[in-house]
């Protein structure tokens, strides 16, 4: 139990100012994420919560301040080891050009079986390995782009936006594959409709001002 208690993801004073804005999208932010306990960032769109995600994930640097795991700070490369990212728009993302290329995209060796469970393990046993990422519906091809995630099994898994622009009957697919999913990860979904993940996650923050304010202070400055 001590070893699992440190596996907590810090984020400590982070500013974020693109050379392009007047201002800084994050201004010292503070999170505390720990495994096995799913959390959520809400925000309105433009409020930095996808660059929170890119930051995260080791595809852009703070411009100030310090990402820990475990204790100790975490280079752009080492977050890029740690985490992974299932974008809004996966299908942006895809380099195969079949499901199965896809998902053995940076595996030397990727057996069959597994590749299989994986696509299983998303709602999705039995796809074809030879059909083409872009012919599948807009909740498989986020689905195949968490299979891919969860084969190179990081301990932190971020998605951005998952259930936007699904139906309802998708979305409720969708959120019952996390349960599951967050047991033994980090996980962080960040979403401008935190009312589908009601009875999910009950870890929630809201993005404001280039802050993370928890859920019940962001109600009470609203009212």
């Amino acid at each position: 139990m001590g070893g699992w208690a440190k596996r907590v993801l810090e984020l400590e004073q982070i500013f974020y100012h693109p050379a392009a804005a007047a201002q800084p999208l994050l201004r010292g932010l503070n999170l505390r994420l720990r495994l096995g306990e799913p959390a959520l960032v809400a925000g309105r769109s433009g409020s930095g919560k996808s660059t929170l995600l890119e930051i995260m994930a080791g595809l852009a640097s703070p411009t100030q301040g310090q990402i820990l795991w475990q204790g100790k700070p975490t280079t752009v490369q080492e977050r890029r080891w740690l985490t992974g990212l299932v974008f809004q728009f996966p299908e942006r993302h895809f380099l195969g050009l079949s499901v199965g290329q896809e998902l053995r995209l940076g595996h030397r060796r990727l057996p069959s079986e597994r590749a299989a469970a994986a696509l299983a393990q998303v709602g999705m046993a039995g796809l074809s390995f030879q059909q083409a990422p872009e012919r599948l519906s807009g909740g498989q091809q986020r689905r195949l782009a968490l299979a891919v995630q969860l084969l190179r099994d990081p301990p932190i898994l971020l998605l951005d936006e998952p259930t936007a622009g699904l139906d309802w009957s998708v979305r409720r697919e969708l959120l019952e594959l996390l349960g599951p999913i967050s047991r033994d990860r980090l996980l962080l979904v960040v979403t401008h409709e935190p009312e589908c993940f009601d009875g999910l996650i009950q870890q929630r923050w809201r993005l404001e001002q280039g802050h993370c304010v928890a859920f019940n202070e962001a109600q009470l400055s609203d009212g």
